[in-house]
């Protein structure tokens, strides 16, 4: 899905997050204090972790915990936000509310943006409904589409220049809107967040939000991510 609007970066991580496995897994059944033991190299950690907690199916999720990276994610459709939020994945996110963050849409009335900064659309073309039945979605539904939403903005704008409150007309937005957030997990819970949102059946946009995060998780914790491509993703086997 090729959309200039969506972007994905790494904020804040943790140094080393699969030493820091290891160091979890290592203190369950090593006698002496973990911090006193000499960690094996950071490509050395997650291929003993791979080995001895995820490998052969053992499921051993927890020491996956320790760990935490922290994303930065722009330009969303608001449907991301309400699907992401849905199921316990375990994550803290911190989201644009448009209680306060309304004048981009009133750029886009004066013509300083395009609509499509703002509000997102999906491209025409063929698609799905939940029970499996394609539809086309072409561009003259866009194209109305593209019209409803302006009309719905310079409403917005004429509200807003009245004086009502954001938190007040932020109904009359598009249900699409564009929405920003930061979304902090630990590996586990990124693990199972692509459990839930990678599979085939999950809707498209966050789909590609999976996509942006997996190169990210893949440069942090190499070994640990190998072995969930090869074995978990897209597969829907979920909870770890």
């Amino acid at each position: 899905m090729a959309d200039q609007y969506l972007r994905v970066e790494v904020l804040a991580r943790t140094y080393n997050p699969q030493t820091l496995v290891w160091s979890a897994m290592h203190q369950d059944y090593y006698e002496g204090y973990v911090g006193d033991d000499e960690p094996p190299s950071e490509p050395r950690a997650g291929e003993i972790c791979v080995k001895r907690l995820l490998a052969g199916e053992r499921g051993h999720f927890g020491p996956l915990e320790h760990p935490s990276i922290t994303f930065g994610v722009a330009g969303f459709p608001h449907s991301v936000m309400q699907q992401a939020r849905t199921h316990r994945v375990g994550v803290s996110f911190d989201v644009q509310s448009m209680r306060y963050t309304g004048q981009r849409m009133v750029r886009v009335v004066s013509g300083e943006v395009p609509v499509e900064a703002a509000i997102y659309f999906r491209e025409p073309g063929y698609y799905r409904d939940r029970d499996g039945k394609k539809y086309r979605y072409s561009a003259d539904d866009l194209s109305r589409d593209r019209v409803a939403a302006m009309e719905s903005l310079r409403q917005y704008a004429i509200r807003l220049k009245a004086g009502f409150a954001e938190e007040h007309i932020r109904g009359m937005l598009p249900f699409d809107f564009r929405q920003n957030f930061v979304v902090s997990f630990n590996l586990r819970s990124a693990l199972h967040f692509l459990d839930l949102r990678a599979k085939a059946d999950a809707q498209p946009e966050i789909q590609t939000l999976c996509d942006l995060m997996l190169p990210h998780l893949e440069d942090w914790a190499p070994q640990i991510l190998g072995y969930y491509i090869d074995k978990r993703l897209g597969k829907a086997r979920l909870a770890p």
